[in-house]
């Protein structure tokens, strides 16, 4: 790139959005609708030195744009915008202010909470109505214009699972890998660890098929955060929606964006030769600047109106649906074209295999409410680039009418949480859970996604996840343990479903440690063995612990990590097992709903409820609210006898059933009491306390 700055910059084109280098020079082009005038601000290397400002042309249609000649990839540069001040109109124009291209690949500099962030001075009597005319530029992050992505995408060697065959196993790159002795040190905690011939041995010994990434777009620290010293560990924060975090690179790579692209790029290409897949966790629901009380980083400055759900009545406010202050308005054509152009560069430059959004219900707001037709779906939907990658939904926000669990189209997935409940309540038998609820549940929830042409791989099931107890947590607390949040344990999930079975956290009572035991690998079996999608959380595979911690997003330390030194690879073996089961038999991962014991037609399995006492449930076993225990047979299409048998008893006692008169093999006893063996046909069995029993004909 030459030193010299043309004297003027040319008109450039108006598309594609962001900093482009093409033709001999940058083309840039902005969207900033209400804009007055938009001023490129070119910087040194560092981004320290403010060399030149150029009007940028328009806006037209909404987009400013120009070219400058003779520059090329590396050149560092910011925005700003004019236009008027009109908080109460929902205008907060400030030049003053530099700003970050929403579409920046590459991000320099390192972002700290100052006050000249602000577009308003704090403690000013009319609050955010006022105004600040200090330079913030010193301080801000700047765009770098990156180069062309050389060689052929990861997205070329991608495995492609199907629905049907899917095992989601939620996990943070950081904390998987930081204190595994397995991988070398200068790794640990990287992008590049996730990669490590000792985490993919993991993972395929596991039998998981695709891993969902905590958040790994560019994430700043909330201010009350950086007030405590603590920092936004799981990364829901995001500013950058285009650029990969630096701080979950190797440290050889965070101060070059280009090289943590690079990191990223071929941790998704060396999991998918493996046979693995990636998705993403993403924020596209609000963003850094929070409320009107935030600060001016990007969105805001650029056009407020457009970006964000402002209040209707008062357009001063910003509309709050998330819990973060701000609510992206992604209603908005511009937007919504902002979130898709950012899906398909992580496909399509960086590989990976699909996105599970946050508070997804926010994608679907209009005027009137949630809608799962509205406009940002359908345009999703038909995306060619985006029609091959996985769709999962978190199906709440925080906004009214804000849980839409069942409700969204077509191939999207959803997180359940109904099942996590049902299980737990069951398995924990905290009373609120009968055989009913617990085989809906069991059963991909019909009664949720059984319509619209959806199939029971629409329900992610999982007992335990990011947010949340650990599984051993949920077996080990009665009680929630957040004090090391600074909040006074005021956050995190109050009441949440868990029991410590007569003590609260470790206990060296062989009693107390050999109920939680078995109460943990019965939750994995129904997990593993359900219908529907499983998701397991990393670290619950090997009995990790957060401490009681329910609420660890602010945990970068032992706390949030996985504990490896104290693995249980005992249970890894187990949850490996169980997964081969499900791999084995198509009719624990059948594709199309069961149906009922009189089944028949092409592609049917067909599910009967039984009593222990061997005959199928009546509607008075089903609310017999003294038995837990029950048995399901399952029969593939055309069979005339069934060939599994699930067996559940999450009493305190072993409970005794009568199987139906024919020959069974016992493939799996969760307990571990029983071993694999024929049974005589006819005869009863003593199912184990607290257990799930597989058998097959």
């Amino acid at each position: 790139m030459t030193t010299h700055l043309p004297a003027h910059i040319e008109e450039g084109r108006h598309e594609p959005l962001g900093a482009l280098a093409r033709d001999g020079g940058i083309n840039f082009a902005v969207f900033a609708e209400s804009a007055q005038a938009l001023e490129l601000c070119i910087f040194d290397a560092g981004g320290q030195r403010e060399l030149r400002r150029y009007a940028l042309s328009g806006p037209h249609d909404g987009i400013f744009h120009g070219f400058l000649p003779g520059l090329g990839i590396g050149l560092v540069y910011g925005l700003r915008a004019h236009g008027p001040y009109q908080p109460e109109a929902g205008q907060r124009y400030n030049p003053h202010k530099l700003l970050l291209d929403p579409y920046a690949r590459e991000i320099v500099g390192h972002f700290g909470w100052h006050a000249e962030h602000h577009g308003y001075e704090l403690g000013h009597p009319e609050g955010p109505r006022s105004f600040d005319a200090r330079d913030n530029a010193a301080q801000a992050l700047k765009a770098r214009v990156p180069a062309a992505l050389e060689g052929v995408s990861p997205r070329s060697s991608a495995p492609r699972h199907a629905s049907a065959d899917l095992v989601l196993y939620e996990v943070h790159v950081k904390g998987f890998s930081k204190l595994h002795p397995g991988i070398p040190e200068a790794l640990r905690g990287s992008y590049a660890a996730l990669a490590h011939p000792a985490a993919i041995a993991h993972f395929k010994a596991l039998g998981v098929s695709t891993l969902s990434l905590l958040p790994v777009q560019y994430c700043v620290d909330e201010p009350h955060l950086a007030d405590k010293g603590l920092h936004n560990y799981w990364g829901y924060n995001t500013l950058g929606f285009f650029a990969p975090d630096p701080r979950l690179a190797q440290a050889a790579h965070r101060q070059d964006p280009t090289a943590v692209v690079a990191e990223f790029r071929a941790m998704v290409q060396t999991l998918h030769e493996h046979g693995l897949e990636v998705v993403l966790d993403v924020v596209y629901n609000h963003t850094p600047e929070g409320n009107e009380f935030g600060p001016t980083l990007s969105f805001r400055g650029l056009d407020n109106r457009s970006y964000y759900r402002l209040v209707p009545d008062d357009a001063s406010r910003c509309e709050n649906l998330t819990g973060c202050g701000n609510t992206l308005n992604t209603a908005h054509p511009r937007v919504a074209q902002f979130v898709l152009d950012s899906l398909r560069y992580w496909v399509q430059e960086l590989g990976v295999d699909g996105f599970r959004f946050d508070l997804a219900p926010v994608l679907g707001r209009t005027r009137h409410g949630f809608d799962g037709h509205a406009a940002f779906f359908t345009a999703l939907r038909q995306d060619p680039v985006l029609a091959g990658v996985h769709l999962i939904a978190e199906p709440w926000d925080a906004g009214y009418d804000g849980y839409q669990l069942g409700r969204f189209p077509g191939r999207f997935l959803e997180w359940n949480d109904k099942f996590r409940d049902a299980v737990r309540g069951y398995w924990l038998q905290s009373g609120k859970v009968g055989r009913g609820e617990f085989a809906r549940r069991f059963c991909a929830s019909s009664d949720l996604f059984h319509h619209a042409q959806r199939s029971p791989s629409a329900s992610v099931n999982f007992v335990a996840v990011h947010d949340g107890y650990t599984l051993n947590d949920v077996v080990s607390y009665s009680h929630k343990h957040n004090q090391a949040n600074g909040e006074d344990n005021r956050d995190g999930r109050d009441g949440e479903l868990s029991s410590g079975f007569g003590a609260e956290g470790p206990s060296e009572d062989a009693a107390i440690r050999a109920t939680r035991e078995r109460v943990r690998r019965a939750m994995l079996a129904t997990l593993l063995l359900a219908q529907g999608t499983p998701m397991l959380n990393a670290g619950d595979e090997i009995a990790n612990s957060q401490g009681g911690n329910n609420n660890a997003y602010c945990q970068d330390n032992a706390i949030g990590w996985l504990n490896w030194d104290r693995a249980d690879h005992g249970l890894a073996a187990y949850v490996g097992e169980l997964l081969r089961l499900r791999r084995e038999h198509s009719l624990l991962h059948h594709g199309r709903w069961y149906a009922g014991p009189g089944c028949s037609g092409e592609g049917d399995a067909c599910i009967a409820w039984v009593s222990p006492a061997g005959h199928e449930m009546q509607v008075h076993d089903w609310h017999h609210g003294g038995e837990h225990a029950f048995a399901c047979t399952l029969r593939g299409a055309g069979d005339a006898q069934p060939s599994l048998a699930i067996l559940f008893n999450p009493e305190a006692s072993p409970q005794g059933f009568t199987l139906t008169a024919q020959p069974w093999r016992l493939l799996l006893d969760s307990s571990g009491e029983l071993s694999p063996q024929d049974l005589t046909p006819g005869q009863g069995l003593q199912v184990p306390a607290r257990s799930m029993l597989l058998l097959r004909s």
